[in-house]
């Protein structure tokens, strides 16, 4: 097939619409479903990141992809029993990945709300059964088992978006496309991310750990397909906080940051036992979570509400608490697509548990920056490479 019909474009007054290749076959097959052409932006750049993660740490992984920009990636890690509450897959049997997909989903479940899902391996039922539940508008993958197939085919009354890749195509090494009636063209950013770019270490600490490399180029695998400017943190193979397409970098290290933070207070005894409602769908746990984890709950959440969420009334996350949680956070590692022109990003990293620091440097305050990390004895690395992506 060298072309697909689309029902419109990124807008229903857009028409007509479609994808097609000037020479040869189109690399994806359409198993169910219709996808539009949002849905196509996303699949073709989700499916580019779990590749490179899948080459680079040689672990299944998996994105959650909302308008372009991952909301969340991750590795195919064991779950703890945490992070199975807070994903919901209590009770689940997880393959690696199905642990990739959850781990993925789980970073910002708000913004997966509606997710593109990408697949670095064959869909296993276990995967399905994650997604089974999620609520999602299609996927991608190199393949899919009969059992997969069918649970995936079985969401959305049978119109489920479900997208073969062929894993061996290899795009042209020049890409084209059009604004306005101009095109432009250029190479493709073909740059392979390895351990090579963490190499030149430019803060007095010096020590990374095998997680902290993982996760730095983890963090930079998703930078190259997250709209610019962005910035990502990362924890325990997986993103944890994506700031993209803001136009002020420490406004991306601040948005990125909050939703790390949050990732991190859902980890709270608190949080974790909150009382549900056995009628709540996961959604509106979510949305429930996220008032409960925020400064308004007490304002929003009035008796009406949260009757209907839960079966008795949570005392609140107090400030207090909330601070002393986020006070013991460390570990986490933060990458920047392009380089920090003030310290005051390394002072907003740090407030969320920042350790490893991986960016291109070539700021002429590059110097305010390393001392800024000298200071609380963050480690950085500049990679010399930018990756904005748009």
């Amino acid at each position: 097939m060298t072309e697909l019909q689309l029902k419109y474009g990124c807008n229903p007054n857009q028409k007509p619409a479609r994808v097609f290749m000037e020479q040869g076959e189109l690399p994806i097959t359409v198993l169910n479903g219709k996808p539009g052409y949002i849905n196509l932006l996303d699949a073709l750049n989700s499916w580019q990141l779990v590749r490179e993660l899948r080459a680079a740490g040689d672990l299944p992984a998996a994105a959650s992809f909302k308008h372009v920009s991952p909301a969340g990636a991750a590795y195919g890690l064991p779950l703890d029993d945490a992070l199975k509450k807070m994903y919901f897959c209590e009770g689940l049997e997880l393959s690696p990945l199905a642990c990739a997909y959850a781990r993925a989903r789980g970073a910002d479940r708000m913004s997966s709300f509606g997710d593109w899902i990408a697949l670095s391996d064959e869909c296993d039922e276990s995967t399905a059964r994650v997604i089974q539940h999620e609520v999602s508008d299609g996927i991608i993958a190199p393949g899919y088992t009969p059992e997969a197939l069918a649970i995936l085919k079985s969401k959305r009354k049978g119109n489920y978006t479900i997208i073969q890749i062929d894993p061996a195509y290899q795009p042209a090494p020049i890409e084209r496309k059009q604004v306005f009636g101009v095109t432009f063209e250029q190479g493709r950013n073909d740059l392979v991310i390895d351990e090579s770019m963490l190499a030149n270490i430019v803060t007095e600490n010096k020590t990374l750990t095998a997680e902290q490399k993982r996760d730095l180029m983890l963090c930079l695998i998703t930078l190259k397909y997250t709209q610019s400017n962005s910035v990502c943190y990362a924890q325990g193979g997986q993103v944890i906080g994506v700031g993209a397409g803001q136009q002020s970098r420490i406004h991306c290290t601040r948005l990125a940051g909050n939703k790390a933070d949050i990732w991190q207070l859902r980890h709270h005894p608190k949080v974790l036992g909150l009382p549900f409602r056995e009628d709540v769908s996961r959604p509106n746990r979510d949305n429930a979570i996220d008032v409960y984890i925020s400064d308004e709950y007490e304002d929003v959440i009035g008796e009406d509400v949260w009757a209907e969420t839960f079966t008795t009334r949570p005392e609140p996350l107090t400030a207090a608490e909330k601070k002393e949680w986020l006070a013991k956070v460390t570990g986490v590692c933060l990458g920047s697509d392009a380089f920090f022109p003030f310290g005051d990003n390394i002072e907003r990293a740090r407030r969320s548990g920042v350790t490893a620091i991986v960016e291109p440097g070539g700021s002429i305050r590059d110097q305010q920056v390393i001392d800024t990390c000298n200071k609380y004895g963050i480690t950085m690395a500049f990679c010399g490479l930018r990756l904005f992506h748009h």
